[in-house]
């Protein structure tokens, strides 16, 4: 399986590497797939690498989907909250 996470470009360094925030954490990240990526714009990281640049609506909401996996996960088995 694999996972994309959202994360906010913070500062583009050259034309292929940027800084992206993702939940606070500041990553060097790829931008060969998204040249068009700029400063304030969300993308979707995948393996290092921008995948896809996307609106700050459907990167709030993946966001908060993967919150809830991950609170999800913390639960004793058998438990639903």
């Amino acid at each position: 399986m694999c996972l994309g996470v959202p994360g906010k470009v913070i500062a583009v360094k050259d034309d292929w590497i940027a800084e992206v925030d993702i939940s606070g954490v500041v990553i060097d990240v790829g931008l060969q797939f998204t040249p068009e990526a700029k400063v304030g714009d969300y993308v979707l990281v995948h393996t290092g690498y921008a995948m896809h640049v996307m609106d700050e609506a459907e990167a709030m909401e993946t966001l908060k989907l993967l919150e809830e996996m991950g609170a999800a996960a913390e639960l004793p088995d058998g438990q639903i909250s």
